[in-house]
């Protein structure tokens, strides 16, 4: 090995990349191929190496090769030309002995992860609090993502990323609490901000939200939970933790208002004007709170308030897959809802493929007519997408009495 050559940085943490030096290596088109793949498992394995059958297998496995011997020299070959074409030092880069392959370059190589697992375990090993957490730091700043999620269909690379994100959690975890118990909320901030961007349902954003708590940022704080809470809601149909809504409760109560702004409150609170009108969405919080204020109205009042659940399915009266398609038959109902309703009526996205209408002063015979008219505004461009589209209906006095096919669990934070 060269002491005289650059270093040679090597990213698999998040994506794929490799530094000579401070120059980004560049493969072209070849980040796709056997050459690629071979590269990134040599590089991984480093000294340990890797057996000629392990290697054929996490090559080959899935494929029917009449000769995979002669493949994979054909791979190594390319990867050696790759290697060379991407502005490498001349160099065999791939050792072959007693049917070990192993990573052999003429440059130092540092691979991240490696970095990432030794700078773990000298945080384990430090009994200074401060070395400890600065250990923690960098190795929570070296986590960028998931490991090469190229390959996370390869059962290897699937194993190695869990022990790694495991790790990442763990880390970080015990980074916040030191942190916080020295009241570093500022920096606790900014180290999970990463983490709610790579996981967002990992719920890091609890931790942001008892920082801002902590600096008596209440506005802040609840920023933060009803993006999150919308976020759940909009993705996975599920309400957050219950540590999150006692920390949305506690801060509720935090945030006070001048009495003298009530002209500004009222300018907040005022919906903007919107030039096609039509139907009123909401969150899925919000349409909860607007449900339980009708059926209350209801029961003085004794208007008729008809609930409606309108699927995109299969045609075979099952849910449709999350896909593109999915995507852009949804985009296409929340239009068709909105513009086939009146403005006192309101919806909500209650799945990826699903929305819920609550429409007041309707009939069971007018729930009829609205659906019919909805469908053929929705298939008006895309002629059959009308047979994916089906609907329940059930009066709200129903909802509330168990007796319909739509209704809240049994702890009101779902919807069946």
């Amino acid at each position: 090995m060269s002491e005289n050559l650059p270093k040679l940085s090597v990213h698999v943490l998040g994506g794929f990349s490799i530094t000579y030096g401070d120059k980004p290596v560049s493969f072209g088109r070849n980040n796709a191929t056997k050459a690629m793949k071979l590269l990134q498992i040599l590089i991984y394995r480093g000294e340990q190496g890797i057996a000629r059958e392990k290697l054929l297998e996490e090559l080959y496995g899935r494929e029917e090769l009449a000769d995979v011997a002669n493949n994979l020299r054909v791979t190594v070959h390319r990867l050696k030309k790759m290697l060379a074409d991407a502005g490498l030092p001349p160099y065999d880069y791939v050792n072959i002995k007693k049917g070990i392959y192993r990573w052999d370059a003429p440059m130092e190589t540092e691979v991240d992860a490696r970095r990432f697992s030794q700078l773990i375990k000298e945080a384990e090993e430090a009994e200074d609090l401060k070395e400890k957490i600065m250990l923690l730091k960098k190795a929570c700043m070296i986590y960028t993502g998931d490991f090469l999620p190229d390959l996370s269909g390869d059962d290897w690379a699937l194993v190695e990323g869990i022990q790694y994100k495991n790790q990442y959690t763990e880390a970080l975890k015990q980074l916040c609490n030191y942190l916080m118990d020295s009241g570093d909320y500022e920096e606790v901030l900014k180290l999970c901000a990463p983490a709610c961007e790579m996981y967002p349902f990992d719920e890091w954003q609890a931790v942001r939200i008892d920082c801002y708590i902590a600096l008596n940022q209440y506005k802040e704080a609840l920023k933060e939970y009803e993006n999150t809470a919308k976020m759940f809601f909009e993705e996975l149909g599920i309400s957050p933790s219950e540590k999150m809504l006692t920390q949305f409760e506690m801060m509720s109560s935090k945030v006070n208002y001048n009495p003298q702004a009530l002209k500004d409150i009222e300018k907040r609170l005022k919906e903007q004007e919107e030039e096609e009108g039509g139907a009123y969405y909401c969150n899925l919080p919000s349409f909860r709170d607007n449900y339980r204020l009708i059926s209350r109205m209801i029961e003085r009042n004794g208007q008729s308030v008809y609930m409606m659940l309108c699927s995109i399915t299969n045609g075979k009266g099952q849910p449709m897959e999350n896909g593109s398609k999915l995507e852009a038959m949804t985009e296409e109902l929340y239009v068709s809802i909105k513009y086939c309703l009146r403005r006192g009526d309101c919806f909500t996205k209650y799945s990826p493929s699903q929305f819920l209408i609550l429409l007041v002063g309707a009939n069971k015979e007018n729930c009829a007519m609205i659906f019919e008219r909805i469908k053929k505004y929705y298939a008006r461009e895309h002629k059959s997408w009308g047979q994916y589209l089906e609907y329940f209906i059930s009066s709200v006095a129903d909802v509330d009495q168990g007796d319909s096919p739509i209704r809240f669990d049994k702890d009101d934070t779902m919807w069946k």
